[in-house]
């Protein structure tokens, strides 16, 4: 395994190359952008321009948009993905998910994730 990231930075750049990975891998393409933010015990990403061209199209009747958040949803509240999640979170962070909650806006194009840890991330931070 390799070695965990010794600054602040580095983990959340490492964290946020990880998501983006993991989007790519599993749904198909990547956001056009990822920023990752560590309070506390809490990892923030927010991803934009996720939505496929497709999707874009779906989400401009009621329905579509409906549709298009129970797919990505679905897709995205599996074991596997999970799985992933905790690998990598563990991996580069050093800790354990206590919760993970995502959700997308179809209007913006944004998928916010939010996973809170066993750690006080400002904490492990701190001197590094």
């Amino acid at each position: 395994m390799a070695t965990r990231p010794g600054t602040r930075g580095e983990a959340v750049a490492a964290f946020t190359r990880a998501v983006i990975k993991l989007e790519k891998e599993y749904l198909g393409r990547g956001p056009e952008d990822a920023r990752t933010f560590f309070v506390e015990d809490l990892i923030i990403v927010r991803l934009r321009g996720i939505l496929t061209p497709a999707e874009q199209e779906l989400a401009k009747s009621d329905s579509g948009r409906e549709l298009v958040k129970e797919s990505r949803r679905r897709l995205f509240d599996t074991a596997r993905v999970r799985e992933q999640i905790a690998d990598f979170t563990r991996a580069i962070i050093g800790c354990e998910i206590v919760s993970l909650h995502t959700d997308v806006s179809t209007r913006t194009g944004e998928r916010l994730i939010v996973l809170t840890v066993d750690h006080d991330l400002d904490a492990s931070f701190q001197d590094r």
